[in-house]
């Protein structure tokens, strides 16, 4: 099933929306995937087999021309602009509609792979509250080390999770780290684990944490 959102402005306006599993507004809860650079929304919507969730709805954004932000996430962020706040915006709107038809944000899970991670965790330190989960999977915070620190707000509790090589070309160690950190300082309850020679992927490991978090927000709602 496909839809589209429409950020106010920005490269990523009118891009296409992949879902599976039921109607928000038929669902125990939520998951907002994002793909990495050069991949696409079908491939990052293909977690939602083993994240499992038979009441879980799943959305997935395709990026203009796959690519959330041309530079590397260590980049100054305004060489990433306009495409990082116009994707900051896509994933804005797709909670807020979320949250529209009836998905608490308590129960909406922001999720993503590399690029995707990197945006996952970005959106969830500039927009706090508290969520049903955020996942990075190799990802970490976008911007200089002077620019991802002071952050405020608060997440107040939401479990958070990184996870990621030691040895990953792409996202240095010490950015998930820091990223931790500062998730942890703005209230996130963090799990990292770092994976020692692993290539930039995801492991059985990573996918089997993710899905308790996600299991957890859909018996949430049995529970009530």
């Amino acid at each position: 099933m496909t839809d589209t959102t429409t950020p106010d402005r920005g490269p990523h306006a009118g891009i296409r929306i992949y879902a599976r599993g039921p109607r928000p507004d038929d669902a125990a809860a939520a998951v907002i995937l994002l793909h990495g650079r050069g991949a696409n929304a079908p491939d990052i919507l293909s977690l939602a087999d083993p994240l499992g969730g038979e009441a879980v709805a799943y959305v997935a954004p395709e990026a203009n021309g796959q690519v959330w932000y041309p530079q590397r996430f260590l980049a100054p962020t305004r060489a990433n602009e306009p495409f990082l706040s116009s994707a900051i915006g896509v994933v804005d709107d797709l909670a807020r509609g979320l949250h529209e038809a009836g998905i608490p944000y308590e129960r909406m899970a922001i999720a993503g792979f590399s690029q995707g991670a990197c945006l996952a965790l970005e959106f969830a330190a500039r927009n706090p509250r508290r969520y049903g989960a955020v996942i990075g999977f190799s990802g970490g915070l976008i911007g200089t080390d002077e620019e991802i620190e002071g952050r405020t707000g608060n997440l107040d509790g939401t479990p958070v999770f990184l996870g990621c090589s030691d040895v990953d070309f792409h996202i240095p160690v010490e950015r998930v780290h820091a990223s931790a950190r500062i998730l942890s300082e703005i209230g996130g309850a963090v799990t990292e684990r770092i994976y020692p020679g692993m290539d930039h992927t995801i492991n059985d490991d990573e996918i089997g944490f993710a899905a308790g978090l996600i299991a957890a927000m859909e018996r949430a709602v049995a529970t009530r």
